[in-house]
């Protein structure tokens, strides 16, 4: 949630900010090129930010695991798929959960790696 709660914060500012610099060019107001040219670095330093942090990325790789851990805790309630019939259950949620968190991890950095070179390649 804290992935997309800033990503939609960040583009509402953007959005916002891009809209007022051609409203406030048309008007007279006290130090309109300061303003302007102050709207137009807060649009460049959002979007920055977005682009640093990922958070569009993250927020979707987040929801996926989220969704994933959601079905595992269904099916282990009602004792269906793999924990049907099994007289360990609880010990193989903890497995199949362990699990989903691991290969989120391994994306996660994976992700890293690969925007590390595509940053020295650049």
């Amino acid at each position: 949630m804290t992935n997309q709660r800033a990503y939609k914060l960040i583009k509402m500012i953007v959005i916002s900010s891009a809209a007022l610099i051609p409203f406030l060019s048309g008007l007279s107001v006290p130090y309109e090129k300061w303003v302007v040219g102050g709207l137009g670095v807060l649009i460049a330093i959002m979007e920055g930010v977005l682009q640093l942090n990922q958070y569009p990325r993250n927020w979707i790789a987040y929801r996926a695991t989220c969704d994933a851990l959601q079905h595992e805790k269904y099916l282990y309630l009602a004792g269906g798929g793999p924990y049907a019939g099994v007289a360990t259950s609880r010990a193989l949620l903890a497995e199949r959960v362990e699990s989903l968190i691991s290969q989120e991890n391994v994306k996660w950095a994976t992700q890293q790696q690969q925007d590390k070179k595509a940053a020295a390649g650049t």
